[in-house]
């Protein structure tokens, strides 16, 4: 699970435009928090999950999407 968010977390950043360090700005999560996430190797609450959601400005259900 870790590693699938991390996938669509990165690719719905890199389909966005954004960068680690925009999405940084926007969610107040560190660079290196959201590199470790993309990395698979963040295990991350639902708040997290949540809040992250909203800085890529997608529905939480966009990170935990399988096959995406």
């Amino acid at each position: 699970m870790r590693k699938l968010v991390g996938h669509n977390f990165a690719r719905i950043r890199h389909e966005k435009g954004l960068t680690q360090e925009d999405v940084e700005a926007r969610s107040g999560f560190s660079q290196q928090y959201i590199s470790s996430l993309e990395r698979g190797r963040r295990n991350p609450t639902i708040i997290t999950l949540y809040e992250l959601a909203c800085a890529l400005d997608v529905a939480l259900l966009a990170l935990l999407e399988p096959g995406a």
